[in-house]
C-alpha cells in the first residue's frame, strides 16, 4: 500500500522538472495506450498538469494523479535532451 511519503516523493520529483519537455505514456484502458510529447506545466497537492503539443496551434491540457504514476498507469520520461527517467 502506498504511503503518504511515497506519493510525496513522486510529487517532489515531478516538481523538479516543471517546465521541461517530457514524453507521456498513458494507459487509457482496453488496450488503449497513448504516447504524447508535452510540457510539465503545474504540480498541485494531488495532481499534476501536462500541456500536450497539438496539431494546428491547438493546446490540450491533461491532469493525472500521483497515484497514476505509482501504479504505472502513467509513465513519464524526460525528452531526448535528458536521459534521466522521472519515475
Amino acid at each position: 500500500m502506498a504511503t503518504k511519503h511515497t506519493l510525496e516523493g513522486i510529487r517532489k520529483s515531478i516538481e523538479k522538472h516543471l517546465g521541461k519537455k517530457i514524453i507521456l505514456k498513458a494507459n487509457k484502458g482496453r488496450k488503449k495506450i497513448i504516447v504524447r510529447e508535452g510540457i510539465l506545466e503545474n504540480a498541485y497537492p494531488n495532481v499534476f498538469v501536462v500541456r500536450l503539443d497539438g496539431n494546428y496551434e491547438t493546446t490540450t491540457r491533461v491532469s493525472y494523479s500521483y497515484s497514476d504514476v505509482l501504479t504505472s498507469t502513467v509513465k513519464l520520461k524526460l525528452s531526448k535532451n535528458d536521459l534521466a527517467k522521472l519515475s
